[in-house]
């Protein structure tokens, strides 16, 4: 006698190979702008993670309250602008480079290179 579950485990998944945008493959209207906010603010959650900070702290460096910091390490950012997620990394004494250069293709793309 086979039960529901044993059934389920042998139903071969179905995998879908990722575009490298997890925002684009779930058909979110601005996925590059999104990966780019996602990836600063891990940036900024490792380095709040690395020093030690209170969420207070972090906050005060930043300039924010300790409810938006506790939204940054739950990578939350959806109501920081790209611009103000930069802003807070120059805050904890990052150097941020844009680079702006001619694509060959209709419309250029956004890309995070972290150093």
């Amino acid at each position: 006698m086979t039960t529901k579950a044993a059934k389920k485990a042998t139903r071969p998944a179905r995998i879908t190979e990722s575009s490298g945008n997890v925002f684009a493959d779930l058909g979110l209207p601005n996925p590059e702008q999104d990966l780019v906010k996602a990836q600063l603010t891990l940036q900024i959650h490792r380095i709040i993670e690395k020093r030690g900070l209170t969420q207070s702290q972090a906050g005060k460096i930043l300039g924010v309250k300790q409810p938006h910091v506790s939204l940054l390490m739950r990578n939350r950012a959806g109501t920081f602008s790209v611009g103000r997620l930069m802003e807070f990394l120059t805050a904890l004494g990052q150097d941020v480079e844009v680079t702006v250069r001619p694509t060959r293709r209709e419309h250029g793309e956004m890309s995070v290179t972290l150093g």
